[in-house]
């Protein structure tokens, strides 16, 4: 039967595997992996791994599609150009989104199954661009980022569902509450979600905020980029919008408890106003970080998202699945059970029948 292997372990099976002789199917692998850089060092006790293809988007987009083995697809008015992704035209009432995928590639001998990103720590850098012909405070909405449970599900939270279950960073442009005085907007926000909460629209998501910052990205002739690392339960939110080629920050959460295996997207929405809301390339990369054996523990896997010292409403966190003696054992005695109820049933009917035969004699 074929295996079937998590992402995260497709470099330490093949790393054994092949020797370093086998030059050409070493570069094969490379390219299909996803290692396409070495490390490089970002700060003391952090490298980057290597750039994780599978989780990736860069020009010329030849993975992004319908077909069985694309590793992006599209949803809504969200079109393929030559230099960009168009999530959104500068057009009233459109929405799109552009969402990463599970797909299977062969690797001799085995099937490697792909799925969500299950890394511990990572980083996400977004090329993007918004612009179009509106003028000061003449068009919108913005665009999102995602890291969550659920896919290419449309909304109304910058063109993807309410109440999700994850991560969700925004760029939005336009500000809807009419009393914005202390806040310039375009501005950044993020915001952790359980299922439980909805996004603000009429207040721009104040309420469940974890932070932000005024970003001005709108028709910049320089390119523009935000980058997500979330390493040992600590959330960083930085920008490089003012053509310096710096990394300034904006957010800073520790305390922040994303599960693996979600889904890295990013989406956007117009309404009375518009824009072009662009995306030029995702780039993941895995993040190397040092654990004490205290930070293990500490650092075990979670099943909802959460954030330490604020509260959100209580959800029931999913129970583990089962394993097969454990559903085995359940469909075993429940069948029993089922049969005993039947036997006792009829023994007790054949005595209610004898009893009433006599009353009647």
């Amino acid at each position: 039967m074929a295996a079937a292997l998590e992402p995260s372990g497709w470099w330490q099976l093949w790393r054994r595997r092949l020797s370093a002789r086998d030059g050409s199917r070493m570069l094969l692998l490379l390219l299909l992996l996803g290692s396409g850089q070495g490390p490089r060092q970002v700060r003391a006790g952090q490298t980057f791994e290597y750039l994780k293809r599978e989780h990736s988007l860069s020009k010329p987009y030849q993975g992004v599609g319908t077909s069985s083995s694309s590793l992006w697809n599209l949803m809504g008015n969200a079109m393929v150009m030559t230099q960009y992704i168009r999530l959104t035209p500068d057009m009233q009432s459109k929405q799109g989104a552009l969402w990463n995928r599970v797909v299977r590639i062969f690797l001799p001998p085995v099937w490697l199954t792909q799925k969500p990103c299950f890394l511990r720590d990572w980083e996400l850098q977004v090329h993007f661009k918004i612009h179009g012909q509106g003028k000061k405070n003449l068009h919108g909405d913005g665009l999102a980022i995602w890291y969550t449970k659920d896919r290419m599900q449309p909304g109304p939270v910058f063109g993807n569902m309410d109440k999700f279950v994850g991560l969700g960073v925004f760029v939005d442009t336009y500000p809807n509450e009419e009393k914005q005085q202390e806040r310039v907007f375009p501005y950044i926000s993020a915001m952790v979600n359980n299922g439980s909460l909805s996004y603000d629209h009429e207040r721009d998501g104040r309420p469940t905020e974890l932070g932000g910052c005024t970003a001005i990205v709108r028709n910049l002739h320089y390119d523009t980029f935000l980058v997500i690392r979330y390493v040992k339960r600590h959330l960083t939110i930085m920008m490089d919008i003012d053509g310096k080629h710096e990394w300034r920050d904006c957010i800073e959460v520790p305390g922040v408890r994303l599960p693996r295996g979600y889904y890295f997207g990013t989406s956007s929405i117009t309404g009375d106003l518009s824009d072009n809301h662009d995306v030029i390339s995702l780039k993941l990369f895995e993040l190397t970080v040092e654990r004490t054996p205290e930070e293990e523990k500490l650092h075990r896997d979670v099943f909802l998202p959460s954030v330490d010292n604020m509260k959100l409403p209580e959800m029931t966190a999913p129970l583990p699945p089962l394993s097969g003696l454990a559903l085995f054992l359940i469909v075993f005695f429940s069948l029993v059970f089922s049969v005993f109820a039947i036997v006792i049933g009829l023994i007790l009917y054949n005595k209610w029948q004898d009893q009433s035969r006599k009353r009647f004699y």
